[in-house]
């Protein structure tokens, strides 16, 4: 055996050693690994997936946080606007006590006029402070029924007035901002019914 010859068995018997496979059966068995260039492009898949996911949860959370103020501003808003609601509500009273005293007040005696002027003095200041903080009166005599505004106490034929018309105001309303306080108590116009006729006999 030639010196060449020895040397090429030698060879074959070292890439035959165990865990040490020739290049053409791992070729064969498709055990190729992949390049560095591969490898690079599945991470760079899967960063750009995982950076896709993040960009939605971050989408969906600032839109929450978005809401989150308008309504927390909303809510906030309201709490100026009708804080004096229930305050509003015991001044009221006392206005309408004050306006029931004027109606009161009747006589030519100067007591009775000194006491009617101080009550309507005190009203008028009460008033404009009412106005002041947009605490308006509903007074809807002569206007159409409204019973998002007014509440019917009864109903009273009428041939003056309109079907459905206010004809008598028992009790002001009130509204604060845009807000129902309290409906104004009212009496309805109804029809008339006609009286029958009396055919007269010579």
């Amino acid at each position: 055996m030639s010196d060449e010859q020895s040397l090429q068995e030698l060879v074959k018997e070292k890439s035959a050693e165990p865990g040490q496979a020739a290049p053409d059966i791992l070729a064969e068995e498709g055990g190729v690994e992949p390049t560095p260039i591969e490898q690079l492009a599945e991470q760079l898949v899967a960063a750009t997936r995982k950076a896709e996911e993040n960009w939605d949860k971050f989408i969906r959370t600032q839109a929450e946080m978005e809401n989150l103020r308008r309504r927390s501003e909303k809510e906030l808003q309201n709490a100026h606007k009708y804080a004096l609601e229930k305050f509003a509500k015991e001044l009221l009273l006392v206005v309408d006590s004050l306006e029931l005293g004027i109606q009161a007040a009747v006589g030519d005696s100067p007591e009775v006029v000194k006491l009617r002027e101080g009550s309507e003095l005190t009203l008028k200041q009460f008033c404009a402070v009412l106005e002041k903080f947009n605490i308006r009166p509903v007074d809807p005599l002569g206007q159409k029924f409204n019973p998002e505004l007014h509440q019917a106490m009864a109903m009273e034929p009428s041939t003056s007035a309109e079907p459905n018309t206010i004809v008598k105001v028992f009790q002001k309303g009130y509204m604060l901002n845009d807000r129902l306080l309290r409906p104004a108590m009212v009496v309805i116009a109804q029809a008339a019914a006609e009286q029958p006729r009396v055919d007269e006999k010579a």
